[in-house]
């Protein structure tokens, strides 16, 4: 008696395959305050399912807000969130008033969205023009963003770049990494299991021996390989 396919468990929304709904990342934008602020880093703490950390704030009036934390931020650090904030590492400025040429992350499209680009571990943007309202900033995809001119960002690049660079070593590190994605690995392919397990497996050799292509209105069971494939085979020429 086999299982059920990989794509039947998850359609069924076990717990396995939700997505985590306790992530603080959500919560990692600018707060959407006017006026001229002095903020302290009361912590940096560990985000579940991404490489950057987040640094916890708190602002002179008592609010708490988190935003991913800039390289070089401490502890116990002051903050300047304004429009006359000075341009140093982990303030939040004004994507207008900044220099071109300076390094800015978490950087709004629009005033009050709480940050848009350069959110990721190691990204960053730097400011290369400015053309009436609009800043042009040219991110870590070399792509060239239009902010608006009072959109806000903070100085600085994200921290925890190059942690993909440290080597996993063994599996269980692996399914860890993808645990609090709810992701599930590892992914086994079709052809390799039993015919009760899959309708590629089986046979002498690890072939799906029959067409991929299946209907789109195919049960789910069955509905693996191609699905509603418009052509098959190589093309003329190719």
């Amino acid at each position: 008696m086999g299982k059920k396919l990989l794509q039947q468990r998850a359609g069924r929304g076990g717990i396995n395959f939700r997505s985590p709904s306790w992530r603080r990342v959500s919560k990692a934008k600018i707060p959407n305050i006017e006026g001229e602020h002095i903020g302290k880093v009361i912590d940096i703490v560990h985000n579940p399912g991404t490489n950057a950390p987040l640094a916890l704030i708190k602002l002179d009036d008592g609010t708490k807000f988190y935003v991913p934390s800039v390289q070089g931020l401490v502890v116990g650090q002051k903050i300047q969130i304004g429009k006359n904030a000075a341009i140093s590492n982990g303030n939040i400025v004004e994507v207008g008033n900044v220099p071109e040429g300076t390094i800015i992350s978490n950087i709004e499209k629009t005033r009050g969205d709480g940050g848009k680009f350069a959110r990721s571990a190691g990204t960053y943007g730097v400011v290369v023009g400015k053309t009436g309202d609009k800043v042009l900033v040219k991110l870590s995809s070399e792509k060239i963003a239009q902010v608006s001119s009072n959109a806000r960002a903070i100085v600085g690049v994200v921290a925890g770049g190059g942690v993909t660079e440290k080597p996993l070593l063994k599996a269980g590190n692996n399914y860890w990494k993808y645990k609090v994605k709810a992701k599930k690995w590892p992914h086994v392919r079709g052809v390799a299991m039993n015919a009760v397990s899959h309708p590629h497996g089986g046979g002498l050799h690890q072939s799906v021996s029959r067409p991929s292509t299946v209907s789109r209105n195919a049960p789910p069971g069955r509905k693996v390989g191609h699905i509603a494939a418009r052509r098959t085979g190589r093309k003329e020429g190719a």
